[in-house]
C-alpha cells in the first residue's frame, strides 16, 4: 500500500540522515492525513484510497513545478534545485507516466467505453480516466487532447 511505503521510506531517510528526504515525505504523510480527515467529515471512515493518494502525489508534484517557475523568474536558483529535489521524491512514488502516444490511445479507449460525442461529455470522459489512469498521466494534459478528440 502506498502510504505504508511512504512511512517505510521515511524511516529510512531518518536512519541515513537523509534530513531533505525525510522532510519531503514528512509533507507528503501530512498531506495524506490532511486528505484522510476530510474525508472521514464527508463519511468515508477508511479514508482516501490508493487512487485519491495519486492525484494528491501529482497535485503536489503541480505545485512544485508552478513554484519553479517563479524561482526561474526571480533567479534563486537555490530554491529551484530544492523544489526540484522534492518532485524527484514525490514522483517516485508515482508509476510510469504515460507518454504521448500512450495517453491520446487511452483517451479514444475512454471515449469509446463512455460514449461520448461531444464536450458536454467531457466530465464523464475525464471521470473514467482519473479513474482508470490515476498517476499516470498528466490530467491537465488530457484535458486539451479530450476537447481537440470530441470537438474534431
Amino acid at each position: 500500500m502506498l502510504r505504508d511505503e511512504v512511512k517505510k521510506q521515511m524511516v529510512e531517510a531518518m536512519k541515513n540522515k537523509e534530513a531533505d528526504k525525510a522532510q519531503t515525505l514528512r509533507l507528503i504523510i501530512a498531506a495524506i492525513k490532511d486528505k484522510d480527515i476530510e474525508a472521514r467529515t464527508k463519511g468515508n471512515q477508511d479514508g482516501i484510497d490508493e487512487a485519491g493518494i495519486l492525484s494528491l502525489l501529482q497535485s503536489m508534484i503541480k505545485q512544485r513545478k508552478e513554484s519553479i517557475e517563479m524561482y526561474r523568474q526571480g533567479s534563486r536558483d537555490d530554491l529551484v534545485a530544492h523544489e526540484q529535489a522534492e518532485i524527484d521524491v514525490i514522483s517516485s512514488f508515482l508509476p510510469k507516466q504515460m507518454d504521448d502516444a500512450e495517453m491520446t490511445a487511452a483517451i479514444q479507449a475512454i471515449i469509446t467505453e463512455t460514449g461520448a460525442t461531444s464536450i458536454k461529455q467531457m466530465g464523464a470522459v475525464m471521470g473514467a480516466l482519473r479513474t482508470k489512469y490515476a498517476g499516470q498521466m498528466d490530467f491537465g494534459k488530457a484535458s486539451g487532447v479530450i476537447k481537440s478528440l470530441l470537438a474534431g
